[in-house]
């Protein structure tokens, strides 16, 4: 079936956001003000303490105090320092939220859909540092509304997530909607558990599991740029 898409729902972080860089930048600092060693193995146990947190988090099993409360004193208690998790995790995501750092493209691409489609931003995150990141790069001038899961009280993929952003969006039609995402398991099972169009950012060019495959792939942003003029085309 031909698609004339208007509204589009992007992504935050690794799609629009560079989270890899705002990540490092973050751990480094924090560390740093806390006088703490970080070498590359406990950037390793962070990082797969971090990843199963929020897998679970995705799936549902946990809340997101969860995550907050637990990530860093898991990573200290293996690595032996002693230092409060809870505290650590409060500075460290003040400097989450003074990472700005943009994907390639990022700007150039909101540019180019704001005005002519409905954009949202939909993202998983606390709402402070999202909307703190958002701001600092300037991405939130062209989003018509901005959706964290910290605030809706749900996350992608959840069906309950989507439930509250198309509410709010008011006048949503699934069938011209299309969500713009680098993750499988938020973003494209997201956009299938709800029925809307899918385009997956892919920019190492990993091959999905059928199950997950997305109606479209893209390498770079402004590739989804043909992608939605070639809709309208279509349907003319």
């Amino acid at each position: 079936m031909k698609k004339n898409y208007d509204t589009l729902l992007l992504d935050a972080d690794d799609t629009l956001l560079d989270f890899g860089k705002t990540e490092k930048a973050a751990l480094e600092n924090t560390f740093d003000e806390y006088g703490l060693k970080l070498t590359e193995e406990i950037r390793a146990i962070y990082k797969t303490i971090n990843h199963e947190l929020w897998s679970a988090f995705e799936r549902g099993e946990i809340t997101k105090e969860t995550i907050t409360s637990t990530r860093f004193s898991r990573v200290f208690d293996t690595v032996g320092y002693r230092v409060d998790g809870r505290t650590f995790h409060l500075d460290y995501q003040k400097a989450l939220g003074r990472g700005y750092f943009l994907i390639d493209g990022a700007r150039e691409l909101c540019e180019k859909l704001a005005g002519k489609y409905r954009l949202y931003c939909v993202t998983n995150g606390v709402a402070a540092t999202q909307y703190s990141r958002l701001s600092g790069s300037g991405l939130d001038n062209y989003f018509d509304n901005i959706f964290v899961s910290e605030e809706i009280g749900h996350q992608k993929p959840s069906r309950d997530y989507f439930s509250a952003v198309f509410k709010s969006i008011g006048q949503f039609d699934p069938s011209r909607t299309l969500i713009v995402g680098d993750s499988l398991t938020s973003d494209i099972q997201g956009g299938k558990n709800t029925g809307i169009d899918t385009c997956w950012y892919n920019p190492s060019g990993k091959i999905a599991e059928p199950a997950l495959k997305a109606d479209y792939d893209i390498r770079k942003l402004d590739e989804l740029l043909p992608i939605l003029e070639k809709s309208v085309a279509e349907i003319r």
